[in-house]
């Protein structure tokens, strides 16, 4: 497993002094990209082979959200290729080496140039070390999208909702999709499943719904009613401050 250390930064941090959860969706792939770059396999690697690596879906649980100044340790390793599908577990410990959130992943190899899907090089397949995939509780990769959804405000991708690749980050879909449901509850479990990039000026229109369990569902949709993305947020019982 690759992994680094950090603490806990205050720009990271909830309104409860918990770390966000976007904020751990960064840290995992942050994670993912470090290993990616002490390969040679990162950014620039794959902008000279024109291929970009797009998330398909998040699967996360959270046990704890960390506090300020706590020292972590992130960890990631890929379990699996299929054609142009690679599938990757990631895991944040606290200093006791207690898990903090675990997550599984589904991401997908393009080609920048056509949008068609890409193999992996022989060099990624060499230098990626496959593991034993993580012992949780797999659930569905795709989300089931229910009837009677609220539609919100949308949302017009501003440059900060950008990453490097130029489309809305993954973390920020997810952000949102949080605000659209209009309060600040944590999220115990969490899947994401991304059907469509998002480009800057263009507009997210989040469509909420309640489901049993303290499950919430937020699809955001662009202007023509095509899904970008959805949301599932389990709610977490609170914390004391």
């Amino acid at each position: 497993m690759y992994s680094y250390q950090s603490r806990i930064r205050y720009s990271e941090l909830d309104e409860r002094g918990h770390l966000r959860l976007e904020s751990l969706l960064d840290y995992f792939q942050d994670c993912s990209t470090f290993q990616s770059e002490d390969m040679g396999l990162g950014v620039e690697y794959l902008r000279q082979l024109h291929m970009v690596w797009v998330m398909s879906s998040w699967q996360i649980v959270v046990e704890r959200y960390p506090k300020l100044g706590e020292t972590v340790t992130v960890g990631t390793f890929p379990y699996e290729f299929k054609a142009f599908v690679g599938y990757r577990n990631f895991v944040m410990k606290d200093g006791e080496g207690k898990n903090l959130a675990y997550a599984n992943t589904i991401w997908s190899l393009l080609d920048t140039e056509t949008g068609k899907p890409a193999k992996p090089t022989p060099e990624m397949l060499e230098k990626y070390v496959l593991e034993p995939r993580m012992e949780m509780e797999y659930a569905p990769r795709k989300i089931r999208i229910p009837e009677g959804l609220r539609e919100g405000e949308p949302v017009t991708v501003r440059a900060h909702h950008l990453d490097v690749n130029h489309h809305v980050n993954n973390g920020q879909f997810v952000r949102i999709a949080m605000d659209s449901l209009g309060s600040s509850f944590q999220v115990r479990q969490l899947r994401a499943e991304y059907k469509k990039q998002v480009m800057l000026g263009e507009v997210l229109i989040p469509c909420t719904a309640a489901l049993e369990d303290g499950k919430s569902v937020v699809v955001l949709k662009d202007d023509k009613g095509v899904v970008c993305c959805a949301v599932e947020l389990c709610e977490a019982e609170r914390e004391p401050v």
